[in-house]
């Protein structure tokens, strides 16, 4: 899953990312596919280049090691809203088949206390304003549901036209990757549509694990296995994230500022 999320990222120029396995992949992108690649944090920084996995947007790596850091308003009004980010990569709670995000609560049944999430962050702005939109999670009913319980962030609205309607320039979701394959929207009708499975993934598995009579493409692709490069790459960032010492480990390969010093 980390491993083809990062892969989407090959072509990509500058990419909006969200905490967690969209973090995890799209700094493995930038150690693997795409050295070039511009990290953007919604706190505000700009090239961001951490040499382990950031603990939250606010983790002190990004700016440090940031071409730029920018206040939010400023990374909001000037940056993404004015069309300047290619990818937006986020993560969900719940998805359903037009790819709309529930990250705000999850309803738990008659007489039980519905449960609350972290909630919207910059997910609605990014989903409405980047070139296109990623997503990474975990497939399951669980996630994968028919109707969600809040809509937090548009994907597809209803259909193919409701982006366009409510005035959004981005094209909204582009790919969903799970632990089980990828879906992409129809062109034509904008439901998620299984397009590739992970080696040793069946399509049963997929539709059991999905909400809704998913659909699948009539070219049903298998994604090719992680590389001993990519694994090497992911596991170093891992590592260094868990001993949680930037200043004296290298990731993929790579030396710290004070490594190189």
């Amino acid at each position: 899953m980390e491993v083809n999320a990062a892969r989407v990222l090959a072509g990509a120029r500058t990419c909006f990312v969200g905490i967690g396995l969209p973090s995890t992949a799209a700094n493995l992108a930038r150690y693997t596919v795409n050295p070039d690649l511009v990290l953007i944090y919604e706190s505000g920084t700009i090239g961001s280049k951490p040499t382990r996995l950031p603990l939250s947007i606010g983790d002190g790596e990004l700016a440090d090691t940031a071409d730029s850091v920018v206040t939010v308003p400023e990374m909001f009004n000037y940056w993404l809203q004015g069309g300047r980010i290619d990818v937006g990569f986020l993560g969900a709670a719940q998805v359903d088949r037009f790819a709309n995000i529930n990250t705000t609560a999850v309803d738990r049944g008659p007489g039980r206390p519905e449960v609350r999430l972290p909630g919207a962050g910059g997910a609605p702005e990014i989903a409405a304003s980047c070139g296109q939109v990623l997503m990474v999670l975990r497939h399951s009913r669980r996630n994968f549901v028919g109707a969600l319980d809040f809509v937090t962030t548009l994907g597809h609205g209803r259909g193919p036209r409701d982006r366009a309607a409510l005035g959004l320039p981005g094209a909204g979701p582009t790919a969903v990757i799970t632990d089980l394959g990828v879906l992409r929207p129809d062109p034509a009708t904008a439901e998620l549509v299984l397009t590739e499975l992970h080696p040793g993934v069946t399509v049963d598995q997929v539709r059991d694990a999905t909400g809704w009579d998913l659909k699948q493409a009539t070219q049903l692709g298998v994604t090719a296995p992680p590389t001993a490069v990519e694994l090497t790459a992911l596991r170093a960032l891992k590592t260094a994230a868990a001993h949680h010492d930037p200043d004296s480990r290298t990731a993929a390969g790579h030396t710290t500022r004070k490594d190189a010093s």
